[in-house]
């Protein structure tokens, strides 16, 4: 039997102006399941309470025509009573001329889109199981120690672990920090009060001499196998935050400077060692060095020093300057860089040094350092501003290496945490080399649900922002053992309930959709049969978009949905009239749809959208069938795919473009125009050129002419 359905039409925001709602009304009452009927000027506002009588009458799914599903979410949510939205404000009436023919045919097909999905929504049931107040940190630097006093002030139990016999991480082997804001002054390190912070909370238990061997299980309960000393146990816990820091970049990228042969050639971090001895001397003889030279290591030719440390590297260059100056008021410094980087007010603190006496300040490209008969060095310096190779004298050379992420091979620390998961056991790295989902949307999101990263593992960063990226990781973990407690997604669709459901009698068992879930929350039975750990998943929908045979859906989201939406819309016959099906990703080209309204920007009413998660959730049979069906063209909207942007679910436009392959394949076995299905990049900054767009593929429809498989 049909749900009982309640319809609400506002005719406020200009609706009514621009479209019949009357009109709408009926059309509405025509549908079947269609029980209640109402239209209001504002349902947003005291009107409100009527959907919710109706519900709690008896209405079994509501749909909402009013404005964007964007806005007024709370003032449309009504427990466990599905509520469907009808986007009539910002893609009709503000985005169509009112009152005109098109106009009012685009209205009543998207409400009637919206009615054939509401009809086949359920109520989401959520997962419920136990969940674990508890919070794992892995790595005890200044990232993991705050990260183990946030969680632990919010009220969690928290297993702090690292493989070192100390905590304190690389923050040992800093000399002093250099200054943020205003401040000129060389900071001390805040080792001692992170650690008694930490060392001294009830809720807190720090395992030093410590290594992760097995993360296993979904977030609320993640079953952990840990070594200690060659003593293995196993933890429990709700979520985990990984902040293994860094180490710095090999010596071998820097052998062009002589690192490695040249005694007086010196790393950053050998530098802080010497300035924590109370001198800066040559390691040669161990005579006092005037000269000092510091490289910044920046340039074209030290592109294997990694990518995206410049303003940390920039920063450390100049405190060491200031080690110098300080320790030796009588020696000469040099810094030599091609780009200083110093963002917000550490600007400030690059002009304090730069009117130091004793410190100069080189741009250009340092080439290989030259050692002379009398054992000192050279360093030469093309590209500088004075039009001409530069000979820089120098008792010390000091090179600002790099910092390479622990879950890097590269750095040599061989940190993990060892996953028990189909899709392989370490955690997916941005192309940095950090490990990061989306530096953009969640930058503290890993691709595998309710594992947080922070510190340097996570970004090139210093120690204030360690402090800072250790707590923010923290509270996020704390959400993700909330989230699951309910049953709930977190990022990007933030309390959904529902889960993938399959229909496993038709099940091939491919593996595709284990495969290209971003977030691998598939795992395989016995039977090589997908089976789901429901707080893993984030909810895009791209397993059902992966399924060949259609066997995957949620609750109010499925392959029969879209297809009974992409139906329910009337396709005329007439020439004048193409319709074209919109697929539109609600991250980025739902919203960008939505600004061209607010804009009160136009565009042709041929097209007809349907909401999507992700463009990668669009299984290729919804096209097929819409272009079966007499569709004139299909456009799937959504982000930019490749390594410029990145999707909020990680490859969901990767994945479509590899699927719409097969779409072409049946156009052309229907002997019609490949073009008719086109993916447009959109987002929601690109918003105004969004019109532009649509109606050249709006042209391009209307010089191809009507779809011949319109009518039968």
């Amino acid at each position: 039997m049909s749900p009982r359905t309640g319809v609400y039409i506002c005719s406020g925001c200009s609706i009514g102006e621009s479209v019949d709602v009357d009109a709408l009304s009926s059309v509405a009452a025509a549908e079947d399941g269609v029980t209640v009927t109402r239209t209001s000027a504002a349902f947003c506002l005291e009107d409100a309470q009527l959907i919710a009588k109706d519900a709690a009458d008896g209405v079994d799914t509501v749909v909402v025509a009013a404005c964007s599903q964007r806005v007024n979410r709370q003032v449309f949510r009504l427990g466990t009573t599905p509520v469907r939205r009808v986007n009539l404000r910002e893609q009709v009436a503000w985005s169509q001329p009112a009152r005109a023919e098109a106009t009012q045919a685009l209205a009543e097909d998207l409400l009637r889109m919206g009615i054939a999905a509401a009809t086949r929504t359920a109520p989401a049931t959520p997962y419920q199981d136990d969940h674990l107040h508890s919070i794992l940190v892995v790595g005890a630097g200044p990232a993991g120690l705050s990260a183990a006093a946030a969680a632990a002030d919010a009220g969690y139990e928290v297993t702090l672990v690292d493989r070192a016999p100390a905590p304190g991480g690389f923050l040992g082997r800093l000399f002093r920090g250099y200054p943020s804001g205003a401040d000129s002054h060389l900071q001390d390190l805040q080792l001692e009060s992170l650690l008694e912070r930490v060392t001294t909370h009830a809720k807190v238990t720090l395992q030093t001499s410590t290594a992760v061997r097995r993360v296993s299980g979904q977030p609320g309960r993640f079953r952990v196998d840990l070594d200690h000393d060659g003593q293995t146990s196993e933890a429990e816990v709700g979520a985990v935050v990984f902040a293994t820091g860094f180490e710095p970049a090999p010596d071998q990228f820097f052998g062009r400077y002589g690192l490695g042969e040249l005694g007086d050639v010196i790393t950053s971090v050998g530098m802080e060692e010497m300035a924590s001895r109370g001198d800066i001397v040559r390691p040669s003889t161990g005579q006092p060095a005037q000269r000092v030279v510091i490289l910044a290591c920046d340039g074209p030719e030290d592109s294997a020093n990694l990518p995206y440390v410049g303003s940390v590297t920039s920063m450390v260059a100049l405190k060491q300057a200031m080690y110098v100056h300080q320790l030796r008021p009588d020696a000469t410094v040099h810094i030599v860089y091609q780009d200083m980087q110093t963002p917000g007010l550490d600007e400030l603190y690059y002009r304090h040094v730069q009117g130091q006496r004793g410190i100069f300040l080189v741009r250009g490209q340092a080439g290989p350092v030259r050692l002379q008969e009398d054992g000192t060095l050279t360093v030469p310096v093309a590209g500088s501003v004075l039009g001409r190779e530069l000979e820089l004298a120098a008792d010390l050379v000091v090179l600002q290496v790099g910092m390479v992420p622990t879950s890097d091979p590269r750095s040599g620390a061989q940190s993990s945490l060892h996953l028990d998961y189909l899709q392989g056991e370490s955690l997916p790295t941005h192309r940095a080399g950090f490990l990061d989902s989306n530096f953009l949307c969640f930058p503290f999101e890993t691709r595998r649900t309710g594992i947080y990263t922070a510190g340097s593992v996570h970004r090139a960063q210093d120690l204030a922002a360690c402090v800072r990226d250790g707590a923010a990781a923290a509270l996020k973990a704390v959400q993700a053992v909330e989230k699951s407690a309910q049953g709930a997604a977190v990022h990007p669709r933030v309390g959904d309930l529902g889960y993938p459901q399959f229909f496993m009698q038709k099940c091939t068992a491919c593996g595709r959709c284990t495969q290209e879930c971003p977030f691998g929350a598939l795992e395989l039975d016995a039977q090589r049969h997908p089976v789901i750990e429901p707080n893993r998943c984030r909810r895009c929908g791209i397993c059902m978009g992966a399924c060949p045979v259609q066997v995957i859906s949620f609750p109010d989201y499925s392959v029969e949905m879209l297809n009974a939406m992409q139906k329910s819309v009337e396709l005329p016959e007439d020439d004048d009239k193409p319709r074209v099906l919109v697929l539109a990703c609600e991250n980025d080209a739902y919203p960008a749809l939505d600004m061209v309204g607010i804009n009160r920007l136009q565009y042709p009413a041929h097209f007809r959208t349907i909401p999507v998660r992700c463009l990668g959730s669009v299984n290729q049979v919804v096209v097929a069938d819409a272009i079966q069906r007499g569709y004139d063209g299909v456009v799937l909207l959504g982000c930019r795919s490749g390594d410029n942007y990145q999707c909020h679910f990680i490859q969901g436009s990767e994945l479509l473009g590899v699927r719409m392959d097969n779409v072409r394949e049946t156009l052309g076995r229907l002997a019609l125009e490949t073009d008719r299905v086109q993916v447009i990049e959109t987002s929601i900054a690109d918003a105004r050129a969004l019109p532009g767009k649509l109606t050249a593929f709006a042209s391009e429809i209307a010089l191809m002419g009507p779809n011949p498989m319109k009518g039968f």
